[in-house]
């Protein structure tokens, strides 16, 4: 099988289901959007501080595929064969918040991202993360998305930002307070 088909040399593209849509269409911008975060969380599992995370990074990067072909199916089109998206993951990341929200000091202050190039993955990670979410946000008020899409999408985003406080005590970063212009 070849990888270049020659069917979007015009600037269209297939949904599953055989639907063409321009690529500029909102919802190739949202599948496209949540395939970006899932390199970003590749990204992430590769970094050293989250050896003990790697296999929950593993199923997030999965789910995202799950939710990436749920994004990339016409609506329209009811027998297509996809994975669910299930409320079962979005409480495997509500778990693993907990967990890493307990070996946390209490936040009271506002965190800039950085300190570490590990905790910077996570919050550019986080960031694409909202902006899919946002775009998944904006598609639904036009066409039909699962709830489960954008509710996962919310957690995840809480998600990735405890696991930055987290990796930044593991590497023992001070966080970096917010400080506004006075």
């Amino acid at each position: 099988m070849k990888v270049y088909t020659k069917t979007g040399d015009k600037g269209e593209t297939s949904l599953l289901g055989g639907t063409r849509l321009p690529k500029s269409a909102l919802r190739i911008e949202a599948y496209g959007t949540v395939d970006e975060l899932n390199s970003y969380i590749g990204l992430l599992r590769d970094q050293a501080v989250n050896t003990r995370h790697i296999e929950l990074l593993i199923s997030i990067q999965n789910h995202l595929f799950v939710i990436g072909a749920d994004l990339a199916t016409d609506p329209q089109k009811t027998k297509v064969k996809k994975p669910p998206v299930e409320s079962e993951e979005t409480e495997q990341l509500e778990r693993a918040i907990d967990v890493l929200d307990g070996d946390l000091p209490s936040m009271k202050f506002f965190v800039l991202p950085g300190g570490h190039q590990s905790v910077s993955f996570g919050h550019v990670a986080r960031t694409v993360c909202r902006r899919a979410e946002r775009i998944v946000i904006a598609l639904a008020q036009e066409e039909y998305v699962a709830d489960e899409v954008q509710i996962y999408l919310n957690r995840l985003s809480d998600y990735l930002f405890v696991l930055c406080r987290w990796m930044a005590v593991q590497l023992n970063i001070d966080e970096v307070p917010w400080r506004p212009n006075k």
